[in-house]
């Protein structure tokens, strides 16, 4: 007969390794690019030595002369606090009450509700990447008081089903927290479940996934935000390589303008891009680019099961959360996500995983990891922007 105990073991022997496999390798390209590693982590936060620049103690001179001083390697240390991810699965004790005498059922069950969890973390993950770690999906630019119907503007990070907060940036305040129902993204308008705001929205108030306000991995969008004056406990001031190398107003894409952002890092900032990633308008003017050049478009399998088209044996992957006239040019090996742990079940002081939701006839399980991101050479890598699409 199926218990509270059979559900238990299932979830820690059989779902969490092929639920940590599929978050950590078939999330996203990116991600599975990135090494994942216990080091550097002390407490509650990750403190890495970076080097930069060479040793200094080089030189050359008569056979008389005094040898090269010697001049030890250059060490910044970067700080960044560990971020909290989870995930929730529930089950109503009704779902399984009626599974108890059915373990065809039972499985049924719980598989419907892992591949819940695992869509719905794929989704955040994916996205995290490429924010900036304040957990903005999009900002409010148009809302009348009483109405279920926003209009934001961009759609690009929202998909019906997600819970978000509605949060004043000002001031920091909620201002409550409804489920997407439907976007509209040829208007860019959501609609949302629960009571109508009584008050209007004021344009810029932020939607961000429930509880993650300013508690997000540091992604992309941090590394190369312009107007971040400091980012892994250091100033940009200071450090001035901490600033990545970025080009505006592009315009057509072609093999020249990859090839000039690639040789600015390989030539000045000593490192070599093993990954190129944009969004899927790019990706189609690069195609137009090579189709009207005459060009074949060589494809390339990745690990994860991606396949991806290439440039100079350098995979392009096309991705929803770049900006439609992006492209990113990356070192994947300058990236490390530092965690705590892979992914684990929460656990209670008894053990137990599954825990009834106090008041309700539900139960919930949920997964946790604690991560950050860190680019060890923020200079080594690229980013492409006001690219011509269609």
């Amino acid at each position: 007969m199926v218990t509270l105990q059979t559900a238990e073991d299932a979830l820690k022997s059989v779902y969490l390794g092929v639920v940590s496999d599929q978050l950590n390798i078939n999330a996203n390209p990116l991600l599975n690019k990135i090494k994942q590693s216990n080091a550097d982590v002390w407490g509650k936060e990750i403190i890495k030595l970076a080097p930069y620049g060479i040793n200094g103690g080089i030189g050359a001179g008569s056979e008389t002369d005094a040898l090269p001083t010697a001049q030890e390697n250059k060490y910044v240390k970067f700080i960044s606090t560990l971020k909290n991810l989870y995930g929730t699965i529930e089950i109503s004790d009704k779902a399984m009450r009626a599974s108890q005498s059915n373990a065809g059922a039972f499985v049924n069950l719980l598989n419907a509700e892992m591949e819940g969890l695992v869509k719905a973390s794929t989704f955040n993950l994916g996205r995290m990447l490429y924010g900036d770690g304040s957990g903005i999906l999009a900002k409010v630019t148009e809302h009348t008081s009483n109405s279920d119907e926003v209009a934001l503007d961009s759609v690009k990070n929202i998909i019906e089903g997600i819970y978000v907060d509605f949060i004043n940036t000002s001031t920091g305040a909620k201002l409550g927290s409804r489920r997407i129902t439907y976007v509209d993204r040829a208007s860019k308008k959501i609609k949302y479940d629960g009571a109508t705001f009584d008050t209007a929205l004021a344009a810029g108030t932020a939607l961000v996934v429930q509880g993650s306000y300013n508690n997000e991995i540091t992604g992309l969008g941090k590394i190369f935000d312009s107007s971040a004056t400091a980012i892994y406990g250091l100033t940009k001031a200071t450090y001035p390589w901490l600033n990545p190398y970025t080009k505006s107003s592009v315009g057509n894409i072609s093999d020249t303008v990859i090839q000039e952002a690639i040789d600015q890092l390989e030539e000045y900032n000593g490192s070599t891009v093993d990954f190129i990633t944009c969004s899927s308008a790019v990706k189609r003017a690069y195609q137009s680019y090579l189709t009207t050049y005459k060009r074949n478009i060589d494809v390339m399998d990745l690990a994860g099961g991606y396949k991806a088209i290439s440039y100079a044996g350098i995979p392009v992957v096309s991705d929803r959360f770049i900006a439609d006239d992006t492209m990113y040019l990356l070192n994947t090996k300058e990236f490390t996500l530092h965690q705590l742990c892979d992914w684990q079940w929460l656990e209670g002081e008894d053990g137990r995983i599954i825990k009834q939701k106090q008041g309700y006839p539900l139960y919930t399980a949920t997964l946790v990891k604690y991560a950050d991101l860190i680019c060890d050479k923020p200079n080594g890598q690229a980013k492409l922007t006001g690219i011509t699409v269609a």
